[in-house]
């Protein structure tokens, strides 16, 4: 339930409510998912992180890795008849043809590696034109999406591409790598928040519908708490925020992908395909957090709030860190 997309398999009419968001009780849980995110971040001053390096060695191909998520997820959205999300139905009419032309353009540029920076742009652009057939948020929704488009717009394909074959381009450089990563974890945490209030804390009437069709997701209950559903909307509504500020924070990223791994998997036991092929992206997000969370060099642009700086220096944090030139690839 926590990270379950409740508009991905409920379609009914649920108007939002706000007061729902505003009361007291939902206020203290978003107040204690920033003060956790804090604290987090307080301790990683302290300790921040393992270094391992056979994970480490993976930053040149996490590129790759991006453009295989997206490819798998465009192409299996698209063969649900799906647009982006689960939430968005092809219809069979000029817009739904041009729409599903659109997601394959992209698939094709990210699965080649063929002029993928123009693929990116172009799903940059999928956004705006989703938005003109199905309306803002269930777009927004998907703003994960655009972290990924913008780190292969930043990045570029890297390895076992096309464009890197041909000469077209580069091996990206770490600041390439530090630039890129940034965008990535603030749009996947973005997008957690957005799903947080937009299904649960100011929609509590779809995430009701959706429980009364799964029972079985109210956890707390499972486990003897006794919650009503509305509580443990309220609590998992929270615990969505929360997971959202950690994963923009980038404080602990090993630790964060870890826990947050597992209730993400766990939603596939009972949703399938379709939880699969929209989830996707967040699987490479978390993979790449983790991936850079374990290189000395990265991991602190990975904490950073603001944009890399260039050319890019590890942080004081990391002084075991191999220096590196801005030019040089991981």
């Amino acid at each position: 339930m926590v990270f379950a997309h409740e508009r991905w398999f409920e379609f009914g009419d649920h108007p939002s409510d706000w007061g729902f968001a505003g009361e007291t009780l939902t206020l203290v849980l978003l107040g204690c998912a920033v003060l956790v995110t804090l604290l987090v971040r307080v301790l990683a001053r302290v300790w921040p992180g393992v270094d391992v390096p056979f994970l480490a060695r993976l930053v040149p191909f996490m590129p790759f890795a991006i453009r295989l998520h997206l490819t798998v997820s465009l192409v299996g959205l698209l063969s649900l008849g799906f647009y982006l999300s689960p939430a968005m139905d092809l219809q069979a009419d000029l817009a739904g043809i041009l729409l599903g032309a659109v997601m394959a353009i992209v698939a094709i540029a990210m699965a080649t590696g063929w002029h993928a920076r123009a693929g990116a742009a172009l799903l940059v652009a999928a956004g705006p034109l989703g938005m003109l057939e199905f309306g803002f948020l269930p777009v927004l929704s998907r703003v994960d999406l655009l972290g990924l488009a913008i780190y292969v717009l930043v990045a570029g394909p890297g390895r076992w591409s096309a464009d890197r074959e041909t000469g077209a381009a580069a091996e990206p450089s770490l600041a390439g790598h530090a630039r890129a990563v940034w965008a990535l974890k603030v749009a996947a945490g973005v997008a957690l928040i957005v799903v947080a209030f937009d299904e649960k804390l100011a929609r509590p009437d779809l995430a009701l519908a959706f429980l009364a069709g799964h029972p079985e997701l109210n956890v707390a209950q499972q486990v003897g708490l006794g919650w009503s559903d509305l509580e443990f909307i309220r609590v998992a509504g929270a615990i969505e925020v929360l997971f959202g500020l950690l994963v923009i924070s980038g404080a602990l990223p090993q630790a964060i992908v870890l826990i947050a791994g597992i209730p993400f998997n766990a939603t596939l036991w009972f949703f399938g395909a379709n939880e699969l092929m929209g989830h996707l992206p967040i699987y490479g997000t978390m993979l790449v957090l983790l991936v850079y969370g374990s290189d000395p060099r990265l991991r602190p642009a990975v904490a950073s709030l603001r944009i890399p700086s260039r050319p890019w220096t590890a942080s004081r944090s990391s002084p075991a860190a191999a220096p590196a030139s801005a030019g040089q690839p991981p």
